[in-house]
């Protein structure tokens, strides 16, 4: 069982929060400072991204994020090694946000390896293809690794494939059409699409994009197993130089404890 899995099933009844910060940004020793941070404030999953020079499915917020820590010297390597001292201190599921060119510049098994190595217990690829998805496969299968699959509102013709084909975890499901960032308010009928996808699926289901207040965390949490913060949480950690009680602070409030 993955340490996911673990985590959902311990929660039981009680719905998930997932947090997301850029690796490097601010640093890299902040980083991991803040992986202990939000789960002392009540995340239940970690996801970190990796930071890349064409980060499609970010927004503004996370592509600056994302270009502070490239310009901090942030490298793969460095976010392994980060990952590998922050597996001394806490057992919390910890998921990769990496675009699919970061892993075949590795090469697609050594990359697997080092996950496994480091702790690493999921993967997110927002530009992988369906149709590359046994490239990557064959090496996931009994790693201990979830591919964690995407789906969005205009994917319903697709689900079925998206999430059959080798996903595991739980189910990433996309609020809004577009890319990430903070919201006012969901474009789509939430409940409806996520009963398309609980149609396909027995995996938890999480819900990200434009996540940003308690009042949307609750709104999640009544529809859906997951609810991912991602933005505000980037945006509040530029903002405070990445300040750790602040951080924990918002988590905590995120969370309602």
């Amino acid at each position: 069982m993955s340490r996911i899995e673990k985590k959902f099933k311990e929660l039981g009844e009680k719905k998930a929060l997932i947090t997301y910060i850029t690796a490097g940004d601010p640093s890299l020793e902040k980083t991991e400072q803040l992986i202990y941070a939000m789960e002392k404030g009540g995340a239940d999953i970690i996801e970190l991204g990796v930071p890349y020079s064409d980060p499609i499915a970010d927004g503004p917020i996370i592509q600056a994020a994302g270009k502070r820590a490239l310009d901090n010297g942030t490298t793969l390597f460095k976010i392994f090694e980060i990952v590998k001292k922050a597996r001394e201190k806490t057992d919390i599921p910890l998921v990769f946000l990496i675009y699919f060119n970061t892993i075949l510049s590795q090469g697609i098994e050594n990359f697997i390896k080092k996950c496994q190595e480091t702790g690493i217990d999921g993967l997110i690829i927002p530009d992988l293809p369906l149709e590359e998805r046994e490239e990557i496969s064959e090496f996931i299968v009994g790693s201990g690794i979830d591919l964690i699959p995407l789906v969005a509102p205009n994917s319903k013709e697709r689900l079925k494939n998206i999430i059959n084909c080798g996903g595991s975890g739980f189910v990433y499901c996309i609020s809004s059409f577009g890319v990430t960032g903070v919201r006012e308010k969901f474009e789509v009928d939430l409940k409806s699409f996520l009963e398309d996808v609980r149609e396909e699926t027995d995996l938890p289901l999480a819900v990200g994009f434009g996540i940003s207040t308690r009042e949307h965390v609750e709104k999640i949490h009544s529809i859906a197993d997951g609810a991912i913060v991602g933005s505000a949480i980037v945006k509040l950690v530029h903002e405070t130089n990445g300040d750790i009680e602040i951080i924990e602070k918002k988590v905590r409030e995120l969370k309602g404890n």
